[in-house]
């Protein structure tokens, strides 16, 4: 059996499917079942009204609907679509949230991969203290 030299299969896991463990593909796969465990891939995942996901993800790019607890990380993009529920902190170059979403948990988008920079108020904290006392009294 020969594999293709791309990865532009299209793999599908209807709402009948229930897995436990990590899952690993490559291409693109549209997952609409439920997964107690991580996904990993360098491809695309589609998730369908239907999925319910307890773990983290680290792919390349996906779009979620349904039910995510756990962390997603993107090398590409996240598009979270109306009615899906993410409990789980996100990371990824590029995010789209639609209206009617529930989301708990923290963001981070940076496209440019900048750093942060210094810290201005630990700065101004060094130099206060430094400085002399406050005088009370008029001025």
């Amino acid at each position: 059996m020969s594999t293709p030299a791309t990865n532009s299969s299209k793999n599908v896991l209807n709402s009948d499917v229930e897995l436990k463990g990590t899952l690993k593909f490559s291409g693109e796969l549209t997952f609409d079942g439920k997964l107690d465990g991580d996904i990993q891939s360098e491809g695309s995942l589609i998730l369908g009204d239907n999925a319910v996901i307890k773990g983290n993800m680290n792919v390349t790019a996906v779009v979620v609907r349904g039910k995510v607890n756990g962390n997603i990380s993107a090398k590409e993009k996240i598009d979270i679509k109306t009615k899906a529920e993410l409990f789980g902190d996100i990371r990824a170059p590029k995010l789209v949230i639609e209206e009617g979403v529930t989301f708990v948990g923290k963001t981070e988008v940076n496209p440019n991969k900048v750093s942060p920079p210094p810290a201005v108020a630990n700065n101004a904290e060094a130099a206060n203290k430094n400085a002399e006392p406050a005088k009370a009294g008029r001025f």
